[in-house]
């Protein structure tokens, strides 16, 4: 059940990055995964061409307003915030109307489904935005 004040969210969300600390990479990402499709869902909150304005990770929590690229920035978040060496090449990317985490040169593909990170081929399909791991470190530090 998703944490109903920022308070519970903001520990939540704590206990999350820690737990994910000790985790094989793999595991940590299908529960980073798991964890932000808990939100609350909302149609178009946040878009693209607004990236300037976009909350950081504690004003997202705080509004609790997740659409899919909210949710996608969440989990670009966590991770970034992990800040593990060997997990460091995170892109999240626009493709159509899916706001996907690709992770391990898109092995591993987040904010596509709640119960598993998928390997699908993403090769011919066009992608529309892209931020990376490393943008997003230096736009929250």
């Amino acid at each position: 059940m998703w944490p109903r004040t920022f308070a519970d969210r903001l520990e939540s969300w704590s206990n999350l990055r820690r737990q994910c600390l000790v985790l094989e990479p793999e595991l940590a990402l299908q529960t980073i995964n798991a964890w932000w499709f808990d939100t609350p869902w909302t149609p178009y909150h946040l878009h693209w061409d607004e990236r300037n304005s976009w909350p950081d990770p504690w004003q997202l929590l705080d509004d609790n307003i997740y659409c899919g690229l909210a949710r996608g920035l969440g989990i670009m978040y966590t991770i970034v915030l992990l800040d593990r060496a060997d997990m460091q090449d995170a892109e999240m990317i626009e493709m159509g109307s899916d706001n996907l985490v690709l992770f391990d040169q898109g092995k591993y593909i987040l904010n596509w489904d709640r119960d598993q990170i998928v390997n699908i081929n993403l090769s011919s399909k066009k992608t529309q935005h892209c931020i990376s791991q490393q943008q997003i470190k230096i736009e929250i530090k």
